[in-house]
């Protein structure tokens, strides 16, 4: 039966996914702690981005997309103490609370690290700097749909794609919340109404088209494997797709009218999909 073999949340994102052994699925169908925090370029953002934003599409601040050089980076967030911990190479980059000071902190850090890197020239652009840490730290909202989702895909696919690829694919390069192995692969993408992972229920929801950011290697910090082309072409996909986007049961309209229960899910739980 598939099972869970991998559970992640991306505190920052764009930035390479945290571990955990379990994730609390909230009302609203999001994950917590997840995409709490983002950098926003400067030209932007606005007053109320620390409370008040919702949305806003990975053009607008730091992604994987656009800076590889970032998943190089290792983020770790303490939710009670609502501090960020941001490390290279097991060497502490930088760590800092949420207050004034400690954003200041975090983007000072941040900044200097990306002009350090291949892809200073893009946040040198007119209107980028200086970089603002936007979220308040407790309310996921910075995924890139404005609906909340959580995202899955198997191991297999995973395998599948790197087998195509000839060299190892790791599966943080797809910033899935959910890793499962005992399926099939692709057989996510196939998967159709009611999904059950632990004792937490799911509406299967759309696959998941992938970006530039898949060909960011999560430990060197470089783009090193042509996922989309390869995905488009040796496993002869129409668009470039790996993985499948839940929507927790009982979560109707938009996300502020939520009723979903949520739950927690951890490493071991069993998962099942039922047609409706």
């Amino acid at each position: 039966m598939p099972h869970v073999i991998g559970l992640y949340r991306h505190p920052l994102k764009g930035f390479t996914p945290e571990p955990l052994d379990a994730l609390t699925v909230q009302p609203d169908g999001r994950i917590a702690g997840d995409r709490v925090l983002a950098f926003r370029f400067a030209d932007a953002a606005t007053p109320d981005d620390r409370d008040g934003l919702d949305y806003w599409p990975k053009s607008k601040g730091l992604a994987l997309e656009s800076f590889p050089a970032l998943a190089a980076l290792r983020v770790s967030y303490d939710d009670a103490a609502a501090r960020v911990r941001i490390t290279r190479g097991g060497e502490l980059v930088v760590e800092a609370g949420l207050d004034d000071a400690g954003r200041a902190e975090l983007i000072e850090a941040v900044t200097e690290y990306v002009l350090a890197s291949p892809e200073a020239r893009y946040l040198r652009r007119p209107g980028r700097l200086p970089l603002v840490l936007v979220g308040d730290g407790s309310t996921s909202r910075f995924q890139d749909r404005p609906r909340g989702y959580v995202s899955v895909h198997s191991r297999a696919s995973v395998e599948a794609l790197g087998d195509a690829l000839d060299q190892g694919i790791d599966d943080r390069r797809f910033r899935s919340n959910v890793v499962i192995d005992g399926a099939e692969a692709w057989e996510e993408l196939s998967w159709a109404g009611r999904a059950t992972i632990g004792g937490v229920e799911f509406t299967v929801e759309g696959p998941i088209v992938r970006c530039l950011a898949t060909h960011a290697d999560p430990d060197l910090g470089v783009r090193n494997a042509s996922v989309l082309k390869t995905l488009t072409g040796s496993v002869g996909q129409a668009e470039p797709t790996l993985g499948r986007l839940l929507l927790l049961r009982g979560v109707t309209g938009d996300v502020a009218d939520a009723s979903g229960i949520g739950g927690v899910i951890r490493v071991g739980d069993d998962v099942r999909v039922h047609a409706d």
